[in-house]
């Protein structure tokens, strides 16, 4: 009888061993199979120098306009970062280089559903050129092959209003951002508009921003020969651009 139960002892413990065995060996694959499902709606790819080279710059923009639809949507792609980041180590082939304000909330790579190795962004506080900006063109363009040069304003810019209002930056100190805010004047000088000429007028303010935004594409063009062959030629577009605050939209001027 001791004998008879040790066996259905041991027994049981056989099928208890074996039934755990056979879980553990069930659930890697169940695993497997869902992995690939996931794998395939996420993005670990970068751009490579032949997309890059294959890409006219109209086609660069309708594609940004298309990511901007995403954003506006809320149906950003998704995307694995840290593959990408792995991936871009090797070196960086992007589309396009866009000079922003420094507003943070103007999230430049989503607002054009962008990931890494996608664009150059340049940012300086009401979107305007020097020297330091036009150089870091030249070489998204002539050196590393990017096709569009967009200068982005946005609504609400807080550069564009203290100038419109005549903040006196240089007597608060601040001579460097005196500086910067003369060279958003020539927008405001430049404004025609009837009307209330204060930052408190939406209509003025945007109008002047909009204007600062294509005034900038102008001094680029002036600024650095080699880039406004580069457009002669169609090899570029320098274009302009005003991202609206409240929609996300990215409006593209026409000149």
């Amino acid at each position: 009888m001791r004998k008879l139960k040790l066996t259905l002892m041991a027994l049981s413990a056989v099928l208890f061993l074996t039934s755990c065995q056979d879980t553990e060996r069930s659930e890697p694959v169940a695993q497997q199979t869902e992995n690939p499902m996931v794998d395939e709606k996420i993005v670990g790819s970068i751009l490579t120098a032949e997309e890059q080279a294959g890409m006219t710059p109209q086609e660069i923009v309708g594609r940004l306009q298309k990511g901007n639809e995403n954003f506006i949507n809320n149906n950003l792609t998704q995307r694995d970062h840290s593959e990408q980041r792995r991936k871009a180590t090797i070196g960086q082939f992007p589309k396009a280089i866009v000079l922003s304000c420094v507003d943070s909330r103007v999230p430049v790579e989503d607002v054009f559903d962008l990931g890494i190795g996608d664009i150059f962004v340049a940012r300086v506080a009401g979107n305007i050129d020097n020297e330091d900006i036009v150089g870091s063109m030249e070489f998204a363009t002539a050196v590393a092959g990017s096709k569009l040069v967009i200068v982005m304003g946005h609504t609400a810019c807080g550069a564009v209003k203290s100038t419109i209002d005549q903040v006196d930056a240089k007597a608060l100190g601040m001579e460097s951002l005196a500086a910067l805010m003369n060279e958003i004047e020539p927008a405001i000088a430049a404004t025609e508009f009837e009307g209330e000429r204060t930052s408190e007028n939406a209509e003025f303010t945007n109008t002047v921003i909009t204007n600062n935004a294509m005034m900038t594409v102008d001094d680029i063009r002036k600024a650095s020969p080699t880039m406004a062959k580069m457009e002669d030629e169609g090899k570029i577009m320098i274009v302009s651009a005003v991202y609206d605050m409240a929609s996300g939209k990215v409006s593209f001027l026409k000149e």
